[in-house]
């Protein structure tokens, strides 16, 4: 039996690869929706190619040129209910690659169906990291992470249930500005900060990992996934991206998963867990990484890792305030409307002016989410 995959966000960058994955395993998995926010053109190729039961364009006005160019046997939708609406489909997992805050709602749509997850939206766990696991437990739901460094986790405690995990390091790349003083951040461009020096990532994600904010949240991430205090989660500046991430266990062992900085091995992973599949996919030699070396991040340069951890550490609904601040930022920041540095004073002072609250519901993590824009938007 193929396994049936439902694919949120297919024309972004994990979209994309997860589809070229697919396209070499056609005998192990089927396409049954695709959605995309902006991007008819690619849809629709991909649409041709996977033959999906049904597609969805989150922009309204784009719906017209998608069922045109597409034949009856496809259903094509539109707009943010839709997007919501397909998730309950008939499919074993939904792999969620939407970018951002938008992924939150579709995701929880999906686990509430009984889907099993394949997370590439850090943001979800991010924003709404206490309901989402609860929902995942709720309705018997496996959340399979497809970020490298919480898939290098995953991996690494497969067959560990019983052990406890006394600490885990989340390796970062350092990003294109690596070693680089607050000086030189003061003018840089938006084309050196997409100038990601080992990995194939879209805009945002891109400019996050160059503020580090991207490990920021991936702590946050790991917080939820693994059931860690913020103290059990270090970050580890580590330049080649071999080694993905760490588990130090209660014994003092530890296990580290390792490959390629290559977005296709997390991917395939997730979609086929828990089995292996075999890939074609370029394997790594030892010989051409005759070190791999290790530093501590600066976050008084960087000040968006810190940032992420004190918001982490007050809980509540704090880092929603922080992803929402850090979504309008980077926006701003990639239409040059902001420079590099002013990206963590405005998200510190977001986090300032948002009351703080607990134990919320998904409607008043929207209103939070809301809010944490308005204001992040004043401040620009």
């Amino acid at each position: 039996m193929k396994k049936k995959i439902i694919i949120l966000g297919s024309t972004g960058s994990i979209g994309t690869q997860a589809l070229e994955v697919l396209q070499q395993r056609k005998d192990s998995f089927s396409v049954e929706a695709l959605t995309a926010g902006e991007n008819a053109e690619l849809l629709v190729q991909q649409a041709k190619a996977f033959k999906p039961k049904v597609v969805v364009i989150a922009n309204e006005q784009k719906y017209a040129f998608v069922r045109q160019a597409l034949d009856l046997s496809i259903e094509v939708l539109a707009g943010a209910k839709a997007l919501e609406e397909v998730v309950q489909r008939q499919a074993d997992m939904v792999l969620t690659a939407m970018v951002g805050y938008a992924g939150l709602v579709p995701t929880v749509k999906a686990i509430e169906s009984g889907k099993d997850i394949a997370l590439a939206n850090k943001e979800t766990l991010v924003v709404a990291g206490d309901l989402i696991t609860k929902l995942a437990k709720q309705y018997g739901v496996q959340i399979v992470p497809v970020d490298s460094e919480h898939s290098a986790i995953f991996q690494s405690i497969v067959g560990e249930t019983h052990n406890e995990i006394e600490k885990i390091y989340l390796t970062a790349s350092g990003g294109p500005f690596r070693g680089q003083d607050l000086n030189f951040l003061q003018n840089v461009s938006k084309a050196q900060a997409l100038k990601h020096p080992n990995w194939s990532m879209g805009a945002k994600i891109t400019i996050d990992s160059a503020s580090l904010m991207n490990k920021g949240l991936e702590v946050i991430e790991a917080k939820w996934l693994f059931n860690l205090n913020p103290s059990q989660i270090d970050v580890i500046v580590h330049p080649q991206s071999i080694i993905h991430s760490i588990v130090q266990f209660a014994d003092g062992s530890m296990k580290a998963q390792m490959g390629l900085p290559d977005m296709k091995l997390p991917i395939l992973y997730a979609l086929g867990y828990p089995k292996r599949i075999i890939s074609d996919f370029p394997r790594f030699n030892f010989m051409d990484y005759p070190q791999l070396t290790f530093e501590k991040p600066n976050t008084k340069v960087f000040r968006n890792l810190q940032i992420a951890y004190n918001a982490l550490e007050k809980g509540g609904n704090m880092p929603c305030v922080l992803n929402a601040a850090n979504e309008v930022v980077v926006e701003a920041f990639l239409n040059d409307k902001i420079r590099f540095l002013d990206m963590p004073n405005i998200i510190e002072k977001t986090l300032d002016r948002v009351e703080f609250k607990t134990n919320l519901t998904l409607q008043q993590y929207i209103e939070t989410d809301k809010e944490s824009r308005l204001i992040a938007h004043s401040l620009l």
